[in-house]
């Protein structure tokens, strides 16, 4: 699959910072690819928060990406901080 603009969101904005979720079947490592968000290179800044649903009807997993670069239009994500990993009941 690739980028889908209509699941980029919009949660919050203050002080130059964008707070994102972002809702994909792509598994987290296609995600974070560089290039894979090219097509939003004019919304996301360097240190912007992607709330992130990865691999969503397979193998999901939810996290947070930060913008590592966004520059001459192509945009590189860290790799996926996971959030909810560990459930004991």
């Amino acid at each position: 699959m690739a980028y889908s603009s209509k699941t980029l969101s919009v949660l919050g904005y203050a002080n130059g910072f964008t707070l994102w979720h972002y809702s994909t079947p792509d598994p987290a490592g296609t995600v974070d690819s560089s290039g894979y968000f090219n097509a939003a290179a004019e919304m996301l800044r360097v240190g912007d928060f992607i709330l992130a649903n990865t691999g969503v009807g397979g193998s999901p997993q939810h996290g947070i990406f930060v913008v590592a670069s966004s520059q001459n239009g192509v945009v590189d994500l860290a790799d996926l901080a996971p959030l909810g990993g560990g459930n004991t009941d």
